[in-house]
């Protein structure tokens, strides 16, 4: 395989052979002396002179000139100097952060998960975790099943809370419970007084449905194949309370967990026969390294989660 090559520009040049120095660069700046300089680095007078020598080499001017029985930087070196203590911080600021991630009580976790679990399941499992681990903080990542298994996939995300789970070898999961899914009809419609219906006779009515991507689509279009017809779609959402306050105003019907102790006002919830659910349940990519924060979420959730689901 051939690769084009590219040619380093001498700023590129000369920063690459900065970059191992920055610390005596910085300490040079901070203190103007070179002996106080090597004393904070912990190395020898002479070895800072020569990777001093070195630098000006490579920068193509003196860093530093006499001064007395001593050395000064020069303009050239002024600003080098200056620069590594910026450039410094920065990297300083990155070392904290990784030691932070890789910190079981200071990490970092980015959870993905679809929209209907935020209302109950993410807040519950997250107010409790942290009650533990206050140090730990989330990312929080929003989306239709689909959307959020691409992006774990492409590994944007270390874990992801959805439903079904996703059969796919690439991905390691367990589940948390199973969630009865219920026919949600306008008050006023004439299956709201039935007590279990079956899917069958669903053929005629208008689907008001989230959009293609989100799990319970996929189960209704499953669930209306396996009866022998395809569902009437009348709307479709990316909100199951949208797709609620469509039945209620008596556009449709829709196949959605059941809400809360009562269903909403204009809308009544009726079991299907058979009973139909969804499993919810934690996925994350298969062999994935796992950092101490986001393993220990991922075992809290398999110890705890059950309760909450």
């Amino acid at each position: 395989m051939a690769y084009d090559s590219v040619e380093e520009s001498p700023d590129q040049e000369l920063a690459a052979r900065l970059a191992p120095h920055l610390a005596l660069l910085a300490a040079l700046g901070e203190t103007r002396n070179i002996t106080r300089a090597a004393e904070r680095l912990g190395v020898p007078q002479p070895t800072v002179s020569r990777r001093l020598a070195a630098l000006s080499g490579a920068a193509g001017a003196p860093l530093t000139r006499p001064d007395g029985r001593g050395v000064r930087l020069t303009r050239a070196g002024e600003i080098l100097a200056a620069t590594a203590v910026r450039a410094l911080g920065v990297v300083e600021t990155g070392a904290r952060q990784t030691r932070e991630e890789i910190a079981a009580d200071s990490g970092h976790v980015v959870l993905g998960f679809l929209h209907l679990l935020g209302r109950w399941l993410v807040p519950s499992l997250l107010r409790d975790f942290r009650t533990d681990h206050p140090g730990v903080r989330f990312s929080l990542v929003q989306g239709s099943r689909q959307h959020v298994l691409d992006r774990l996939a492409e590994g944007e995300l270390d874990l992801a809370l959805v439903a079904p789970l996703p059969d796919d070898p690439a991905l390691d999961r367990f589940a948390l419970s199973e969630q009865e899914l219920l026919l949600s009809v306008p008050e006023a419609h004439p299956l709201a007084r039935r007590h279990r219906i079956r899917v069958a006779e669903l053929a005629d009515e208008p689907f008001v449905t989230l959009e293609h991507g989100y799990g319970l689509r996929q189960i209704i279009d499953e669930l209306c194949a396996a009866a022998g017809f395809a569902p009437k779609i009348a709307f479709e959402s990316q909100e199951s309370d949208t797709a609620r306050g469509l039945v209620a105003a008596g556009l449709g019907v829709a196949l959605l967990p059941r809400f809360g102790p009562a269903p909403p006002a204009g809308v009544v919830e009726v079991p299907l026969s058979p009973r139909v659910s969804r499993t919810i349940g934690l996925t994350w990519r298969a062999g994935e390294h796992l950092t101490p924060a986001v393993h220990a979420f991922r075992d809290y959730v398999r110890a705890k989660g059950p309760r909450y689901a």
